[in-house]
């Protein structure tokens, strides 16, 4: 049985951004990521032969976590994806040919926005949630103030500068979800290492 995406974050509503991540590794820190207990694990595709990597996650973990693409640019890219075993498609930014895509191959779609037309737009594309970005720039009143407007259901993921620090006040402000890069993994960190940190921020949500 596979995942939804509202069930994957209920579980656990932390989205693991392994920006950077090799084949030889994948299998090893999605493991590791799956024992902590997240259940939603994007692998960038601007890291280094990121279809092989998200292939072997998804044979691997497929079945305990959603697998997916993040910096997902074009809409070939997504049929990419989905051949590889992911399910899912995040994008940096809210271009609706890609989000159609997505939707067209049934998988989950979370384009990148950073304004309410921005937003309301990828929602009327067939978006399932939003990534907020820069998280930098979308502090906790924004999403309050967006959260505010958009409709009830619409799933908020602050990406950019997320931190157990800084979670609280997203998630008092609205926020669903929340999608950890540098903060939870680095290219070169140690299982030992990403256990630990995994594990806090695991324990900071709960």
């Amino acid at each position: 049985m596979t995942l939804s995406l509202k069930a994957a974050l209920g579980a656990c509503p932390l989205i693991a951004i392994l920006r950077g991540i090799r084949p030889a590794e994948a299998v090893d820190v999605a493991q590791v990521l799956v024992e902590a207990g997240f259940r939603v694990i994007e692998v960038p595709l601007n890291s280094p032969e990121p279809f092989q990597s998200i292939r072997a996650m998804a044979q691997a973990c497929g079945h305990q976590a959603l697998i997916g693409a993040g910096t997902v640019l074009a809409p070939d890219d997504v049929t990419r994806v989905k051949a590889a075993g992911g399910r899912l498609i995040v994008m940096p930014h809210a271009d609706g040919a890609v989000i159609r895509r997505a939707k067209a191959e049934a998988m989950i779609a979370a384009p990148g926005v950073a304004t309410p037309t921005e937003a309301f737009a990828a929602l009327a594309a067939g978006a399932d949630a939003l990534k907020l970005f820069p998280g930098e720039m979308i502090t906790p009143a924004v999403v309050k103030a967006l959260r505010a407007v958009l409709p009830r259901d619409a799933v908020l993921i602050p990406v950019g500068g997320v931190s157990a620090s800084t979670i609280p006040a997203y998630r008092a402000a609205g926020a669903n979800a929340f999608g950890i890069g540098s903060a939870l993994y680095v290219p070169g960190k140690s299982l030992a290492d990403l256990r630990r940190d995994a594990l806090a921020l695991v324990q900071s949500i709960g």
